[in-house]
């Protein structure tokens, strides 16, 4: 039978990849340690930045200098799209300034070799030291903690929710939708639910997330919040007319949790989709 999901290695889970990221609060400086890993699959790529995020979302700050460790660490072709798209979504919402060492004799060699030159990359490095030193005198971007300003008002949430009581389904409208932060998931959900709490009963829901975007910065929490409703609130959900982007994401992010996220391009599909999940439900 075809594996539906990648597998995940050993050196992936959650456990092994303790102490792999070291948060340096003084410094500003969130260090990762690729060494010795092999990036087999997807979800070995997804599994180290879920990790990571994880890490980051629980300081509540998002801005951080990265450190990695590159030493002896290779990625297969299967793993490469995850790692390189995780990997600048992470530099885009939470890099002050990235520095990579390899303390191989290797990488000293090829350092000393094109210096000078075009293929001078000034973030990688030969000690860790050194790396340390570059990334200390690079201007922090940090700012006093801010409060997440608001982007949403609750009528305007509450009436992209609508119900087809007959049918057991309720409609989200989430077209154009931007979680910026955890205040933007915090909003939308409470505001959902508490519609939702009001019918006392579970829904099959139809969501159309046509221009919906998830940034960076919100992921963890939009995770955490979905996995709650849906456990609250759902007996199953479709999703349509998602952007590419987007639904690139969630794929990507599916994948270390073993689900297939159900992803239609059209109203149509979706609704034809989620009476096949009620039909094997037996409703």
């Amino acid at each position: 039978m075809k594996q539906l999901f990648p597998a995940i290695s050993p050196d992936f889970a959650h456990d092994a990849l303790e102490g792999r990221v070291i948060l340096h609060e003084a410094l500003m400086i969130c260090e990762i340690s690729y060494e010795g890993l092999y990036f087999h699959t997807s979800g070995d790529a997804n599994a180290l930045f879920d990790y990571v995020e994880e890490c980051l979302s629980e300081t509540g700050e998002p801005l951080w200098f990265f450190l990695v460790n590159t030493k002896d660490y290779k990625i297969d072709g299967d793993a490469w799209f995850a790692f390189t798209k995780r990997g600048m979504d992470m530099k885009e919402y939470h890099a002050m300034g990235i520095a990579h060492y390899d303390t191989s004799e290797f990488n000293r060699n090829y350092i000393e070799r094109v210096k000078g030159t075009d293929q001078h990359d000034k973030t990688n490095f030969g000690s860790r030291d050194d790396a340390v030193a570059y990334l200390k005198s690079l201007p922090s971007k940090r700012r006093e903690r801010l409060f997440h300003t608001p982007n949403y008002m609750k009528p305007d949430i509450q009436r992209r929710v609508s119900f087809d009581r007959e049918n057991d389904i309720c409609e989200l409208d989430l077209t154009d939708l931007s979680y910026e932060h955890s205040r933007d998931v915090n909003d939308v959900f409470n505001w959902i639910e508490e519609l939702l709490r009001q019918t006392r009963q579970k829904w099959w829901f139809l969501m159309n997330y046509n221009g919906t975007r998830i940034q960076s910065p919100a992921w963890v929490q939009f995770d955490a919040r979905r996995r709650s409703f849906h456990d609250t609130f759902s007996l199953g959900s479709v999703r349509f007319a998602m952007g590419s982007e987007t639904e690139t994401d969630i794929r990507l992010r599916h994948e270390t949790r073993g689900i297939r996220p159900n992803i239609r391009n059209t109203r149509a599909e979706a609704l034809e989709r989620l009476n096949e999940m009620k039909q094997e439900a037996g409703s």
